[in-house]
């Protein structure tokens, strides 16, 4: 504890708040500080281009620039603690490196800053900012992380801080400058713009952070598409293995019946023919027998004995018809396998045009399912519909829940956004549109654009308005005729008026109908093309007074 509290008196009463050492040729300023007489010497005659003179630590100033008297008393103390040795110097002290902000305070080699202050425009290390916690006045200043770019906060030309932003010409400034060049411009304090712009900031972040809401809800939305084309398609490649497994099964079995009935006619075919086959070799062998005893009898010399011999010959049998005998073609069988050729013939012709069907069934069904007919058939794809506040131009008003946009006369005080469209009284929805979606408008009081377009649309010029560029699409609803703008081009169109209209839009298949909805629907327009990026609907109110309301189906 002794070697402590030396330390601390050390730190507190003889040690030199610039060298960072035991003072030499100590010196007390008015304010209190004291200095070695080299060091606070050194700090003013940098200072004395400025003709003002201050306080390293407190920043106190001094006009003219002081004499200092050496302090006998700090001298005599410094004296006494060499003699009695002082405690070695802290080994763990931290240098600034190249990256650090070092102290503006130390000499020699500089400890690395801990705070930089924005009222002395000075950066501090950890002794040397002890002072801007002990020193009433100094506990008032700003202090913030260390900083190299404290020299931005001084007006060069007036050599002051500058406290103030001049918001006519977007830029920060001095007292003086508020009433040199910028006299009569729109200035307010530093604070209050950074308020200002602090609120911006957070309404920025807020519709980041909901349009990275969005996104998320899209990719989980995709992902479950991915899911659900992936589980369509194991489905439909197990059912196809299934179906063909059960057709080469069939056709197994009729193979195999087919081969079994062949040889089955077969046998009785070679059955039947070798059955006859001996029947002839035995009556051959028979008549040769027969031919052989004639023979023998008719060599013989004897009359008498020919005479008695000849009636007791056995008579011959009775010979077998040659009707009896059946002899076919060759082609036994030729007819089977023409009936063969026939039914695959056919069984080709099936599948070559059946395939087809099947084929594009399978795309229709990766792409998309029919659009629907009936009304009650596009509510199953209803989308609740919300406007964005951050995309309305100023003669917008938007009421109930977001859901209706009118056109005022009087401009609304909506904060400066990026998003806010600046030409035309129109406006976009929050939600981003992609899948399959149905949603309906009812217009009232003059001309209005039904419209759907890409987030990253134009924002100003003339090329910021729904119909007027190939990032938009719009159903230009007139009091007594209806019309459809894309990139520039006008088509006219006909179907029975109504203040309602329906809007279907499947972004996979790039299918979006405009539909004019009373007691019947009927459809106006439709457009086939590639969607490149998910949609948002929006609207575009043309006239004063004139309104458009999402419609609540569900």
């Amino acid at each position: 504890m002794a070697q402590k509290g030396v330390q601390l008196e050390r730190e507190t009463l003889i040690s030199c708040p610039i060298c960072l050492d035991l003072l030499k040729d100590p010196v007390t300023t008015s304010c209190g500080h004291s200095y070695c007489m080299k060091c606070i010497k050194g700090f003013w005659d940098g200072e004395d281009e400025k003709k003002l003179h201050s306080c390293p630590q407190c920043r106190q100033s001094f006009t003219p620039r002081p004499v200092l008297l050496k302090n006998t008393m700090l001298a005599a103390l410094v004296e006494e603690l060499k003699k009695t040795g002082p405690p070695p110097a802290p080994a763990d002290l931290c240098y600034a490196g190249a990256e650090d902000v070092a102290c503006d305070v130390c000499t020699g080699r500089k400890l690395r800053a801990c705070k930089s202050c924005l009222m002395c425009l000075i950066s501090y290390c950890d002794q040397h900012l002890q002072s801007h916690y002990d020193v009433a006045q100094l506990k008032k200043h700003k202090l913030v992380e260390p900083s190299k770019k404290l020299q931005e906060n001084i007006c060069s030309r007036h050599d002051e801080v500058m406290k103030l932003f001049c918001r006519t010409d977007q830029q920060c400034i001095c007292s003086l400058c508020s009433v040199d060049e910028h006299k009569g411009h729109d200035t307010v304090s530093a604070a209050a713009e950074r308020t200002e712009r602090q609120r911006e900031l957070e309404g920025s972040r807020l519709n980041i952070q909901q349009r990275i809401q969005d996104r998320e809800k899209e990719v989980k939305l995709l992902q479950q598409e991915v899911e659900a084309v992936n589980g369509s398609a194991d489905k439909a490649v197990e059912d196809s293995e299934k179906t063909f497994t059960e057709l080469i099964r069939l056709m197994e079995k009729r193979s195999s019946d087919v081969k079994q009935q062949v040889r089955s006619q077969q046998k009785r075919e070679v059955s039947r023919v070798k059955e006859l086959q001996e029947k002839l070799e035995q009556e051959i062998s028979e008549l040769k027998r027969r031919d052989a005893e004639l023979k023998l009898l008719s060599h013989t010399e004897d009359h008498n004995q020919f005479l008695h011999s000849y009636p007791s010959l056995p008579a011959l049998s009775e010979a077998t018809h040659s009707s009896s005998i059946n002899i076919r073609p060759l082609s036994y069988f030729e007819d089977v396998t023409e009936a063969l050729s026939a039914v695959r013939d056919k069984l080709q012709d099936v599948l070559r045009e059946e395939w087809t069907n099947v084929s594009s069934t399978e795309v229709d069904v990766l792409l998309s399912a029919a659009e629907p007919t009936t009304r009650a058939g596009f509510l199953q794809y209803s989308q609740e519909i919300t406007l964005d506040p951050n995309t309305a131009e100023t003669l917008v008003l938007l009421s109930e829940g977001s859901r209706k946009a009118t056109n005022m006369k009087q401009h609304q005080s909506y904060p400066s956004h990026p998003d806010r469209f600046t030409k035309y009284p129109q406006v976009l929805s929050r939600e981003s549109l992609t899948g399959r979606c149905y949603w309906e408008v009812e217009w009232r009081g003059g001309r209005v654009l039904v419209a759907v377009a890409y987030k990253n649309i134009s924002r100003a010029g003339r090329e910021s308005g729904f119909g007027l560029n190939d990032k938009s699409w719009s159903l230009f609803c007139h009091q007594n005729s209806y019309s459809f703008y894309y990139n520039r081009i006008n088509t006219l169109l006909s179907g029975p008026l109504s203040s309602r209209v329906g809007v279907y839009l499947d972004h996979r298949a790039g299918v979006l109908s405009f539909y004019s909805v009373s007691e019947t629907i009927t459809l106006l327009h439709r457009v086939q093309t590639t969607f490149t990026q998910p949609l948002h609907a929006g609207l575009w109110l043309c006239d004063d007074g004139a309104t458009a309301e999402f419609c609540k189906l569900k």
